[in-house]
């Protein structure tokens, strides 16, 4: 007796199967609501502090991206035995290596570059 393809990959562990209606549901009204939050901080000013307010909505942001990584790409501990939650991990530690690194770099070397004369130089 043979089984299917689809039956062979999840016996071995393989869930590429799409998320539930209601999942997608719960993932898109938080997606909006996720979107629709940052702007109302900007346009309405609710709080005094601007320093306060870019924070929120950073977090907002990271908020967002967990939603949709875990709503729409899947990504969980279950979904090829783990394998495609380390390997987002992984590019997201080494993105954001970078990223701190150059802007690390930039920083010191605007820091410590000799100022230059006014002017055209002759």
């Amino acid at each position: 007796m043979s089984t299917s393809p689809t039956e062979t990959h999840h016996a071995h562990g393989d869930t590429h199967g799409h998320g539930s209606p209601r999942g997608y549901r719960i993932g898109a009204g938080l997606a909006i609501l996720l979107t629709i939050l940052p702007f109302w901080l900007v346009m309405a000013r609710p709080l005094s502090s601007p320093g306060l307010t870019a924070a929120l909505i950073f977090a907002l942001a990271l908020l967002q991206i967990v939603v949709h990584v875990t709503c729409f790409l899947h990504l969980d501990t279950r979904s090829e035995g783990g394998w495609t939650l380390l390997s987002f991990l992984f590019t997201t530690v080494i993105v954001v290596l970078t990223i701190g690194g150059s802007v690390w770099v930039m920083f010191h070397l605007n820091a410590n570059m000799m100022p230059m004369p006014n002017g055209p130089m002759h």
